[in-house]
Parts: structure tokens; C-alpha cells; sequence
């Protein structure tokens, strides 16, 4: 058995990707957009092809994700945020709904989110995971938008092949 495959491509440089990151709990936000910013550009993917945006809270960003993602212009998203346990059932709603609402643009739009939005505990645990975190996104934003252009273009190989 020969299947096709189709390996993992970390290269950013044709792509256009929007972040969306969180205000609340800033102290943490803006270390996961400043290390997502970082190997963005440090896998190929140039400024001028990045548009960042910010949002009140994480309970925002998925509509900021769905406009994004409805405009067409983007191969790739990124969400960043920060939901900490609190005292009160509301880290559960903002976690879950946010969680959600992310898997629902992605599935919806059919474009690549990798979601960044951090759960944790406390403040020390947000501290600890941020800066890869960050990172991480901008990895799993360009290897699935490579493959899924990659899919298109074989697909689209497979159709013209049949006519």
C-alpha cells in the first residue's frame, strides 16, 4: 500500500492570518500574542499579511473569528486569550461558550482556528503556558492552513482529471 500523504508544511510565507486576542487578563494576553507574533514571522509569514485584532474578553472573540473568517481574506486564525478561575461559576461559562464558539466559526467557515484561549486555574499557570502557547498557535495556524490549500489543490487536480 502506497497512500498519499501530505506532510507537515511550517512554511508561512504566501499566507494571510488573523489574530484575535483578548484584553482581559492583558498581563497574560499580551505574552501569547507577542510569542504568536514571533514565530508567525519566524516561519516566513510576512507583517504586512497579519492583521491583529482586539477584542474585550474571550466571550468576543468568536464573532470577531466569524467576520474574519466571512471576509475570505484569511488562510488562517488564531484566537488568544486568557480564562482564569475564579470564585464564581462564570470561569466555567466563559471557558466552555468561548471554547465552543471558536469549534463552531472553524467548522462553520471551514478555516483553520487554532485556538489559544488558556484555561487555567490560577495566574500561575496562565504565566507558565503563555509564551508557548502563543507559539503553538502560530504552528497549528500555518501547517493547517498548508494543508488545507494542499487538499484544495489536489482536489481541485482530481476534478480537472475527471473532466
Amino acid at each position: 500500500m502506497n497512500p498519499i500523504r501530505f506532510p507537515s508544511q511550517l512554511e508561512g510565507e504566501s499566507l494571510q492570518i488573523a489574530v484575535v486576542t483578548a484584553r482581559f487578563n492583558s498581563e497574560i494576553t499580551e505574552v501569547l500574542e507577542s510569542a504568536c507574533l514571533a514565530e508567525l514571522s519566524r516561519l516566513g509569514v510576512d507583517d504586512s499579511r497579519v492583521v491583529v485584532l482586539s477584542v474585550p474578553g474571550a466571550l468576543e472573540i468568536p464573532v470577531a473569528l466569524s467576520r474574519l473568517a466571512d471576509s475570505g481574506r484569511f488562510d488562517a486564525l488564531i484566537a488568544l486569550g486568557a480564562v482564569i478561575r475564579g470564585e464564581t461559576y462564570h470561569f466555567e461559562l466563559v471557558a466552555n461558550e468561548s471554547g465552543a464558539g471558536v469549534s463552531r466559526v472553524s467548522h462553520e467557515a471551514q478555516i483553520p482556528i487554532a485556538n489559544g484561549i488558556l484555561t487555567t486555574e490560577n495566574d500561575a499557570q496562565a504565566e507558565v503556558r503563555a509564551a508557548e502557547k502563543g507559539a503553538d498557535c502560530a504552528r497549528a495556524a500555518v501547517e493547517m492552513a498548508n494543508l488545507l490549500l494542499a487538499l484544495d489543490d489536489e482536489f481541485a487536480q482530481d476534478e480537472d482529471d475527471d473532466a
